[in-house]
């Protein structure tokens, strides 16, 4: 409930924002960790691909299709 009641007052700069924290904070541990920068790219990159669009579908189905 708590949970629900802030998140419905961030607008679309704060998830913008809050995205873009997230890629930073992913550069940033690929910079200090070199096992996880090393394994990054050693997978093949249509994994990457693959786990996007999953993961992308359900927001975009409830904001641009429904």
């Amino acid at each position: 409930m708590f949970f629900d009641k802030k998140v419905k007052k961030m607008d679309a700069w704060d998830v913008a924002l809050t995205k873009w924290s997230v890629v930073a904070f992913v550069f940033l541990l690929m910079t200090i960790w070199s096992g996880l920068n090393t394994w990054v790219h050693s997978v093949n990159p249509w994994y990457f691909f693959v786990a996007f669009v999953i993961l992308v579908a359900r927001p975009i189905y409830r904001v641009y299709l429904k």
